[in-house]
């Protein structure tokens, strides 16, 4: 994998729990999938696609995230759409800070890294 200037967590959010003292839910804890080194770089349309999500425009941007080849999961678990790309520093400080979902992952044997296919969600 070329330099990877940016660090990332990988993490799969908790499901809530229901606090008692409120009677409300609270966000559960997060599952940390990975987190390290990585190049996070736009894929496919410069400026997206909008789609209709529920009573308002989404725009969608597609993102290659590539981690080592070394980068591992938890035992027992997957990477699977929905997890989330937290993007923590970055060599653009306009990507630091910004949420991508996953959309999809690539396996191959002869794969320099670890490429995870993510999209932003902007409303």
């Amino acid at each position: 994998m070329a330099a990877a200037g940016d660090g990332i967590r990988i993490h799969r959010p908790g499901l809530p729990v229901f606090n008692q003292a409120t009677g409300g839910e609270t966000p559960g804890a997060d599952l940390v999938l990975y987190e390290g080194p990585a190049r996070v770089k736009p894929a496919g349309l410069a400026g997206g696609t909008e789609v209709q999500a529920g009573e308002r425009e989404v725009r969608l941007r597609d993102y290659e995230v590539a981690v080592p080849w070394s980068a591992t999961v938890p035992p027992g678990e997957v990477l699977r759409p929905g997890d989330e790309v937290l993007v923590l520093a970055a060599e653009d400080p306009r990507l630091a800070g910004v949420t991508l979902f996953v959309t999809g992952r690539q396996f191959s044997s002869t794969a320099s890294a670890w490429r995870i296919y993510a999209e932003d969600r902007e409303a």
